[in-house]
């Protein structure tokens, strides 16, 4: 099951399904307030996402899957292997914290830039910033331009929701409880999540592999779907 980044979709793992699909049975979801995902009424937590995969999971019969989440959707798919462990076989952690740390204090600018911008201007605008954070390098202008397009299609209040409930999020003291096993991936050049509060999470996750992808960034499975690929695959058939 792959859970894609704030403001994106399922469309974030097109690199990824063709690596496994040959093996296993692939659950693309967008999340909600994402994608064709409805956003529910109320306030929008990583839990309540959570809790509406779980019932996704049991409502369909599946068996324990293993969860990849990207940023937003490794929280997610942290909440659920909290919540409902049964359901869970592996995780696989792309990026993705049991706090938000921010990469340095110019991302924490950028952060609050972004919070500005939901606020009052068009996702077009929101955007086109965060692809420009994610895909900094000019040979990554195709990737920034999709990545701009999927994200302007989020809505404001979608986008806002998720923000604040990652803002929220922190789990650092439940961290033990994961049972499952996992693997923690991070991109080097990260520029909006810290190296310092993945390496964190995958040391407070008994055996949790750490698996540090040099030349990537925030999208670790985009821009380097390759090497991402390979270590998933590696992964998935050791469990």
């Amino acid at each position: 099951m792959f859970l894609h980044g704030l403001g994106s979709s399922a469309d974030d793992w097109s690199q990824q399904v063709p690596a496994v699909a040959a093996d296993y049975r692939v659950l693309l979801v967008d999340l909600p307030g994402h994608g064709r995902s409805a956003l529910p009424r109320g306030r929008l937590t990583v839990g309540r996402m959570a809790g509406a995969l779980e019932a996704l999971l049991l409502d369909a019969g599946e068996e324990p899957a293993h969860v990849v989440g990207l940023s937003l959707g490794g929280c997610v798919a942290l909440a659920l292997a909290l919540q409902a462990p049964a359901l869970v076989r592996s995780l696989t952690l792309v990026n993705a914290f049991a706090r938000l740390r921010p990469a340095h204090r110019g991302a924490a600018l950028r952060m609050a830039l972004r919070g500005l911008l939901v606020a009052a201007a068009p996702m077009p605008a929101v955007g086109a910033l965060v692809a420009r954070t994610v895909f900094p390098r000019t040979e990554q202008s195709a990737l920034r331009d999709v990545a701009a397009a999927r994200l302007a299609r989020t809505s404001r209040r979608a986008y806002a929701g998720a923000m604040a409930a990652l803002a929220r999020f922190d789990v650092r003291d439940a961290l033990a409880g994961v049972r499952c096993p996992t693997m923690v991936v991070a991109g080097v050049d990260d520029a909006t999540v810290g190296i310092d509060a993945k390496e964190a999470l995958a040391h407070a996750i008994a055996g949790a592999r750490w698996v540090v992808v040099p030349g990537s960034g925030h999208v670790t499975n985009v821009d380097q779907p390759a090497v991402f690929n390979a270590a998933l695959r590696e992964f998935l058939a050791a469990h």
